[in-house]
């Protein structure tokens, strides 16, 4: 064992923790690590010792706790749920009074407040910090969301602002160029403290949701691209490239250029046209709109994204349903370019809707559970290393640097003038797509929101009507008072009294 002691530790050595292992150690900080299986460590260590920080392998969990510095700095980077807390109650024993666990998986928020609050008991500070980026971004500079108490952050900020990804302050551009042992320098670190014990976790989950509703977004405009205007791949990889360049900027728009773009090496066809249509998920985005629904939040796009993923998982069904369900047999006449142009404002209006709903689920949430989130600053977090990278997103930050009490982006004068500017595309394209049956789910839940949150009176004033009616669940006037409830007593047997 080396003389001095390490200046943090991890614990999981899958993709994800090596790479945040190395990223770390590029920093120039001494690193434990340790595996369950032995020979996984002692092969990376073997394969990385001249990391300028330093790399040390850990054969048992007494040794590589025993080779921390104190407070002890501890990343848990295993499968979130059971595994993270055998992880946990197997440090406990080993550990003193003030040290770090740090959990860097996907953690459900609520599984995170109840080990913030046992370990607090034991006098062991916890920090659940969501981690963006996927291998990339773990490699070479993540988007960071720590919550817990603001003592254990500090201690964990200098290493946290280190490994993070880094902006241009000025433009707000990812700083990019890292390569192993040559980390990025200077700029704005993507990470600050978010709030208090679940918080982290939570701001990643809803970054997850609307990760699945910028996703199934740029899918749409695929399809309608291909089915409805008969283009090629190579033909779309050039106009998503194209977006790149405008208000559409981002890692995803980015990526799906290259894959439109690829080739499949096996047959030489285009790789994606190879790609069975079934999409996996790992529940962040369910948990998003199982949340939505649980605070009373409207954030049905995100919630349609996940649909969309479990339709395309039922493919054999879909495959005998095709030779059944027919729809309209029409052929686009219009004007192809200015349809892509429409396109692109459909796409970027539902993206602006889309993160409203997020930004909104996180404002109730931090009432729920009594947190102080910077919205702002959040956004900004999220500017490099995650997946949702994109420049529309120091608008956000700029929004809420306008107004700190925003209740809803759609209010804000720049994302306000977008949708004015915009929406008279955003309209033909969904009701094109309906028209010649392209399902645009996340485009048209989108609108609806929208229609919606700009009606001063919605028709569930009927709704609330039919409820009093068949079971007596009182109703408000509009010539009342909010918060008076009256009842109607409706007709015997249960129904009007229509004279004929």
């Amino acid at each position: 064992m080396s003389e001095t002691k390490s200046d943090i530790g991890l614990i999981g050595l899958a993709v994800m923790g090596q790479n945040l292992a190395l990223n770390i150690a590029d920093h120039g900080f001494k690193i434990s690590v340790y595996n369950r299986t032995t020979a996984t460590m002692s092969k990376f260590v073997a394969e990385n010792s001249d990391t300028p920080g330093g790399l040390v392998g850990q054969e048992t969990l007494d040794e590589f706790v025993q080779s921390l510095s104190s407070p002890r700095k501890i990343v848990i980077m295993v499968k979130a749920g059971g595994p993270t807390d055998a992880v946990i109650n197997g440090l406990v024993p080993l550990l003193d009074n003030g040290d770090i666990i740090i959990d860097g998986g996907n953690a459900k928020w609520t599984d995170t407040i109840r080990r913030e609050n046992d370990l607090s008991e034991k006098e062991i500070r916890f920090v659940g910090s969501g981690v963006s980026g996927g291998e990339e971004g773990a490699r070479f500079g993540p988007s960071l969301m720590p919550g817990g108490k603001i003592d254990a952050w500090n201690e964990l900020k200098p290493i946290w602002k280190a490994i993070a990804a880094k902006i241009d302050p000025e433009s707000g551009k990812p700083l990019e160029g890292a390569s192993p042992g040559k980390p990025i320098e200077g700029g704005y670190s993507c990470t600050e403290y978010v709030g208090s014990d679940g918080a982290g976790h939570y701001v990643k989950m809803v970054h997850n949701g609307i990760e699945y509703g910028d996703m199934q977004m740029i899918c749409e405009a695929y399809d309608l691209m291909k089915n409805l205007l008969g283009m090629t791949p190579s033909e779309m990889g050039e106009v998503f490239a194209k977006w790149n360049e405008g208000v559409l900027d981002s890692f995803l728009i980015e990526i799906t250029a290259d894959i439109l773009k690829q080739k499949d090496p096996e047959t030489g066809k285009d790789f994606v046209d190879i790609v069975l249509d079934t999409a996996g998920q790992k529940g962040t985005g369910k948990w998003t709109s199982t949340n939505a629904l649980d605070m009373g939040i409207p954030a049905p796009t995100v919630a349609e994204a996940v649909f969309a993923r479990c339709s395309s998982a039922i493919k054999d069904e879909r495959r005998e349903a095709a030779k059944i369900l027919k729809g309209p047999e029409l052929k686009f006449s219009g004007d192809r370019d200015e349809f892509i142009n429409a396109i692109q404002d459909a796409l970027y209006c539902s993206k602006i809707c889309s993160y409203a709903q997020g930004f909104q689920l996180m404002n109730a949430a931090q009432d729920e559970y009594s947190w102080k989130l910077n919205f702002g600053e959040i956004a900004q977090i999220w500017r490099g290393g995650c997946i949702i990278r994109a420049a529309f997103l120091q608008k956000i930050t700029g929004a809420y640097a306008n107004n700190p009490k925003l209740a809803n982006l759609l209010l804000d004068p720049y994302f306000n003038n977008a949708i004015q500017n915009s929406q008279t595309n955003w309209r033909k394209v969904v009701a094109t797509s309906a028209e010649y049956g392209v399902a645009t789910p996340t485009f048209s839940s989108a609108l609806s929101y929208y229609d919606s949150y700009r009606s001063e009176r919605l028709p569930q004033n009927l709704l609330q009507a039919q409820r009093d009616y068949f079971g007596a669940h009182t109703y408000e006037r509009v010539d009342k008072e909010r918060g008076k409830f009256f009842h109607l007593d409706w007709p015997e047997p249960n129904r009007p009294q229509i004279e004929i």
